[in-house]
């Protein structure tokens, strides 16, 4: 869907309710996974032991750790266009209502999607963006997470 015609940080609470659309597709293959194990130092076997994941995990292979899907989240928020253009910059700020609702396995295919639900001024030209988001493998019945993210608008 991407940016509606007037949006920008002079507008961000006219557009509360806008649905952003899908973002650009992420290959979570297992390159990923590992580095991401690399360096969070979680080696946990379901995620990096190919061959006992294969053998003994419940989703038949190995998975993405969740914290990997949430981080996801942030980097697919530029593809989908989710910062005014006008704003200085767009700060992570919190999340809150984190869910891990699903498993990604190692070579899916994700995307996210991101609906603003709210905005709060701030002062100073900043305004406090809270973003309905959920991050999903194709083909997959659930998405992987859903939670709520904030982010600062710097005008």
């Amino acid at each position: 869907m991407a940016q509606p015609d007037n949006y920008s940080t002079k507008t961000l609470a006219e557009c509360i309710g806008h649905d952003f659309g899908e973002s650009d597709p992420v290959v979570v293959d297992q390159q990923m996974i590992n580095g991401f194990a690399d360096v969070t130092g979680d080696h946990q076997w379901i995620h990096v032991d190919v061959e006992k994941a294969t053998k003994h995990s419940p989703f038949g292979g190995p998975i993405a750790h969740g914290f990997l899907t949430l981080s996801l989240l942030a980097a697919a928020a530029e593809s989908a266009e989710v910062a005014p253009k006008d704003a200085k910059a767009m700060l992570n700020y919190g999340l809150s209502q984190v869910r891990f609702l699903a498993p990604v396995l190692a070579g899916s295919t994700v995307r996210a999607r991101y609906k603003l639900v709210g905005v709060d001024d701030k002062g100073g030209g900043n305004q406090l963006m809270r973003l309905e988001a959920t991050l999903q493998a194709d083909g997959a019945e659930k998405p992987a997470v859903v939670a709520e993210l904030l982010a600062m608008v710097v005008g």
